[in-house]
């Protein structure tokens, strides 16, 4: 009975003192007014990890549960938690992981603060998808417009200074990274020297201008390659007011995203494929709203049928360069600006689809185990893919 009850006293003296046990009587990390008017780059480190099993409700739409009881190995994660908290992951900022419509899990580190965007990267071209399938959603586009040549939704352009071929581009192709345009380095350098040109649809304009002929060979797999900006250009073109104004009032403000940043690129329009900040509780929003097929709260948002194919593996890459990969993922494809892949543990393989930024941003959904998880980093040499399929896959598989 002594040794036991000893035993006891020092479990109890370990989780005091741990600095990743699980902390739901504490305040989650913020920053401060002056941290938030910081570069990214210069917020300090937290002193130490900030780990909560059963998150808050914050009244911010996210339902809350606790992880262990409404899912998951809670031991195993706590596991994982502690090698992140040890900086045995990369540079995480923050780790969060919802399952079954409920946030069960978040914490933060280092630069992490639960009241800051963080920098968002490429993972904001999954974010442009969706703002254009909101433009569907409520009728400025069709799902048949997906296939039309895109600059027929440009009425601000010349056609007769076209190089041939421009024709082909069409929103899935450009969703798609199968724009097919021609635009040498030494040119993309040669029209920022007259930023006025490229105001509006004057970027477009140069492109199709200075573009190599588009041609069926030419549309193949490039990541980027104006392929966000000119999608960018028609969420514009046909929306009421702007592009940057529809985020606010008709995307981000719908779901109650409204501490956000989303810088504008040389067109003068929202920066289709980086350049954007949201919270990591927000990433859990927009995550949510295309595992639950578009919905948000019981409206539809977005149409079903054009998160289906932003989530689907309309095309395969190839698995010799998979962002965040490692031994188990593979199959690596991409839909409308979301990437997806197979990650296995064991015998058992599951289809996942995120969006990614680099240095570390994921939005990763696992449909089959109804499982989100949401990490937010500054190091472009992670594994988040790979952890998730060794790690955090078994703690959530029946």
């Amino acid at each position: 009975m002594k040794n036991k009850t000893g035993l006891l006293l020092l479990m109890l003296l370990i989780l005091a003192n741990s600095s990743f046990a699980q902390q739901s009587d504490s305040r989650a990390p913020e920053a401060t007014a002056a941290e938030a008017t910081l570069p990214f780059r210069d917020i300090p480190d937290l002193k130490e990890a900030f780990i909560d099993a059963a998150p808050r409700d914050r009244k911010d739409g996210i339902p809350v549960g606790e992880l262990g009881i409404d899912g998951g190995n809670k031991a195993m994660i706590l596991t994982l938690v502690q090698e992140i908290a040890d900086d045995k992951h990369g540079k995480f900022d923050s780790f969060l992981i919802a399952h079954r419509g409920k946030l069960l899990f978040e914490s933060y580190y280092a630069r992490g603060r639960i009241n800051l965007p963080h920098p968002q990267a490429s993972a904001t071209k999954a974010y442009t998808s969706l703002l254009l399938g909101r433009a569907i959603q409520l009728g400025y586009l069709t799902m048949a417009d997906l296939d039309k040549p895109l600059v027929s939704f440009l009425k601000e352009l010349d056609p007769a200074k076209f190089v041939e071929g421009t024709e082909l581009i069409t929103l899935h192709q450009a969703l798609t990274m199968r724009g097919g345009l021609g635009i040498s380095k030494e040119q993309s350098e040669e029209f920022e020297k007259n930023p006025a040109a490229l105001k509006g649809q004057g970027l477009v304009q140069k492109l199709l201008e200075n573009s190599a002929p588009i041609t069926a060979a030419s549309q193949h797999f490039k990541y980027g390659n104006y392929n966000p900006n000119l999608v960018m250009q028609v969420i514009d073109a046909v929306v009421p007011g702007t592009a940057e104004d529809f985020i606010k009032n008709e995307f981000f403000g719908k779901m109650g995203i409204t501490n956000y940043g989303w810088l504008t690129e040389v067109s003068s329009l929202p920066a289709a494929g980086w350049r954007s900040s949201v919270t990591s509780r927000d990433m859990v929003k927009l995550g949510t709203l295309a595992m639950n097929k578009g919905k948000w709260k019981g409206e539809q948002l977005v149409p079903e049928a054009f998160i289906v194919k932003s989530i689907s593996p309309i095309l395969y890459t190839g698995d010799d360069d998979v962002f965040g990969g490692g031994e188990d993922v593979s199959h690596q494809g991409y839909g409308y600006f979301w990437w997806n892949a197979d990650l296995k543990h064991g015998s058992k393989s599951y289809y996942s689809a995120s969006a990614q930024g680099g240095g570390g941003q994921y939005i990763i959904l696992i449909e089959e185990l109804n499982l989100m998880i949401v990490v937010t980093a500054h190091d472009r040499e992670n594994s988040t893919l790979q952890l998730t399929a060794e790690r955090i896959l078994p703690a959530f598989m029946k």
